[in-house]
């Protein structure tokens, strides 16, 4: 929750599909939607169904975690082999849960305020019931799991990678401090450090789900493609034909993301969208359009969010785990 504001900057700049960008570098985004928007609706918008989503999500993960990866080290499975493919496997048993969460999160964020007057998303819901309604009665069941592939593609990654960062930072802190006990600055460091690398690596993968997960479909039942912010343009082209050549596919299907913070580089005027469910299709078509740096849109509010996130997230469930094993000393005098 304390990262939500963070999270949001990044997916408007992901997502922000007007020409020219309204959402440029990370400073000049969080305080032009706070002016514009406030806090609840708008820096903190799709708050709820990402707080309903955490509490399920991550039993599932750290259950499944732990459990695998115990299971994987006592068959004397390599250790670092072991925090990552436990990783994946907690990642997995989550995602039926995070990913229509994040579905309506992710829109939520994009839209901002209902009726927005100073963003135009494409989409415009009263609040997440309304939002989960809509999408249910206009797109079917399945469009919560919108970008699931894409989502996976994201996040299993990011999971094997975060922990497999993690147990090693952990163990290098260990023999520094020559302790089990590394104090609580670096147990925040570990943790940051591990989430940090973790999310910068895998942010090409977070622009492709994001825009899948964002990008307006004909039968949204919201705002329309956003025009131009440029005068006199026309209306958007529709786009519900889909050409066969992906030489018409980016001619036609025109979507503007906006550079991450600190800025190094003017967008080109009109990035595609993706009318695929493929991640490979999606990295291919952002490369041929906007280059490297349109598969790091928003890196600088992403690898700031994860960062923050995963070491407030990994302390806090270290510390619980103290707790615990102090209440229930029980496994450790089998172990004995």
């Amino acid at each position: 929750m304390l990262m939500h504001s963070l999270d949001t900057v990044k997916t408007r700049q992901q997502g922000d599909p007007h020409i020219p960008p309204k959402y440029t570098s990370l400073g000049s985004s969080y305080l032009t939607i706070f002016r514009q928007e406030g806090i609840r609706r708008g820096l903190y918008g799709g708050w709820i169904p990402a707080l309903a989503g955490s509490f399920p999500a991550t039993c599932f993960f750290f259950g499944s975690y732990e459990w695998s990866k115990r299971q994987m080290l006592d068959y004397g499975v390599q250790p670092h082999l072991a925090y990552l493919l436990a990783g994946f496997i907690g990642d997995f048993a989550a995602s039926t849960v995070y990913v229509p969460s994040e579905v309506v999160k992710t829109r939520l964020q994009l839209q901002g305020r209902y009726n927005n007057p100073y963003f135009r998303s494409g989409y415009n819901y009263r609040g997440t019931t309304d939002a989960v309604r809509t999408i249910v009665r206009t797109e079917g069941l399945p469009a919560l799991f919108y970008g699931y592939g894409a989502t996976l593609w994201r996040d299993l990654p990011f999971s094997a990678l975060q922990f497999m960062f993690y147990e090693q930072n952990q163990s290098w802190a260990r023999q520094w401090k020559g302790s089990r006990d590394i104090g609580w600055d670096l147990e925040l460091l570990t943790g940051a450090a591990a989430g940090g690398l973790a999310g910068t690596i895998t942010c090409p993968l977070d622009v492709v789900k994001t825009r899948l997960q964002t990008q307006v479909h004909p039968e949204a039942g919201g705002l329309g493609p956003p025009p131009s912010d440029t005068p006199n343009s026309g209306p958007s082209k529709d786009v519900s034909t889909k050409p066969n050549t992906e030489a018409a596919t980016q001619k036609l299907q025109k979507r503007l993301i906006s550079t991450s913070s600190p800025s190094t580089h003017t967008p080109k005027p009109g990035a595609v969208t993706l009318q695929t469910s493929s991640m490979v299709t999606g990295l291919r078509l952002i490369y041929q359009s906007e280059g490297i740096p349109g598969w790091f849109r928003g890196v600088g509010p992403r690898a700031a969010w994860t960062s923050i996130q995963s070491g407030c997230m990994l302390f806090l469930y270290q510390s619980i785990l103290r707790k615990l094993e102090a209440y229930m000393p029980m496994e450790r005098r089998d172990l004995a």
